[in-house]
């Protein structure tokens, strides 16, 4: 299996503070990786805001590539918000 395709938990409550401390709103976040994607790759890539309230709110486990995306919206590395 293609590592960006493994299914990773990430640490919702990390990711709901990384937000906070940009007073970002779910919606200026998921803008905000659209914007970090494009920057990185020409692709504007994010998430919806449903998947990243799942994550914050449920711990959902998602793609690694997904990971990368918010990791990307938030500028941190990806291991910063994975759950132990």
């Amino acid at each position: 299996m293609d590592d960006d395709q493994r299914l990773v938990r990430p640490d919702g409550l990390s990711v709901r503070r990384r937000r906070h401390d940009f007073s970002y709103s779910p919606r200026d976040l998921v803008e905000a990786i659209g914007r970090a994607s494009l920057l990185a790759t020409g692709l504007p890539d994010t998430i919806t805001p449903n998947l990243l309230q799942g994550v914050e709110e449920r711990y959902e486990r998602i793609p690694y590539a997904t990971l990368r995306l918010i990791a990307g919206g938030l500028d941190c590395d990806p291991v910063d918000i994975l759950a132990e």
